[in-house]
């Protein structure tokens, strides 16, 4: 997976419409190790009946979002599950500064640290481009202009704070996120190989 053949552990972050959640896919199936989003989490234990599903469930019908600390418990026990024992992509989470100081708590009990922070880089009329154009080919009609504009301003100022923290550490590398699919992931590795991290066997994007 690295150079020296040690886990990986990674976050990717970006704004909506950066197309994280696709390059995060390929990456994690590249290093062979779950990419964690908390979407996922939360849908997976509200599927399973799971104690903390239905604490989630009763939250969400309630109208109200998901406290930070019950959204860290569900992370912490996704990533005490078996096949996150040698690394994981972190995706969505930590949203901000109580997150960020859960999870280094969590990774500190374990004597593990991220490795690196992947940050796509798009410009908000690109993210706005996108978005849009997605809203059409799902033919959704509440993803007005407004609404778009707010999500990202949500994630400029709740974001920017924890880039903040992890470039502090040395551990960001920063992506331009403008181009094709295929381009935009040779970046990601070849900035990951940069730093020593490397899959363990040649991507379409590194060979």
């Amino acid at each position: 997976m690295t150079a020296s053949g040690a886990s990986v552990r990674l976050l990717i972050v970006g704004p909506q419409g950066s197309g994280k959640g696709t390059q995060g896919v390929l990456v994690a199936q590249a290093f062979g190790v779950p990419q964690v989003a908390t979407g996922d989490i939360f849908r997976s234990n509200v599927a399973g009946g799971t104690e903390l599903g239905k604490r989630v469930q009763a939250i969400i019908e309630s109208g109200d979002l998901v406290p930070d600390e019950l959204t860290s418990e569900l992370v912490r026990d996704r990533l005490s599950q078996p096949d996150a024992a040698r690394g994981f992509l972190l995706d969505g989470y930590p949203r901000n500064q109580g997150q960020l100081d859960d999870l280094d708590e969590f990774l500190r009990s374990r004597g593990e640290s991220l490795d690196a922070v992947i940050e796509l880089i798009v410009p908000r009329d690109e993210s706005i481009r996108r978005l849009h154009q997605r809203a059409v080919e799902q033919g959704r009609n509440d993803d007005t202009e407004e609404i778009i504009a707010n999500r990202l301003a949500i994630y400029e100022r709740e974001t920017a704070p924890i880039l903040g923290i992890y470039r502090d550490r040395g551990i960001v590398a920063e992506i331009d996120g403008v181009g094709s699919l295929d381009e935009v992931t040779a970046r990601i590795f070849a900035a990951l190989a940069d730093r020593g991290i490397l899959p363990d066997a040649p991507t379409a994007a590194t060979a």
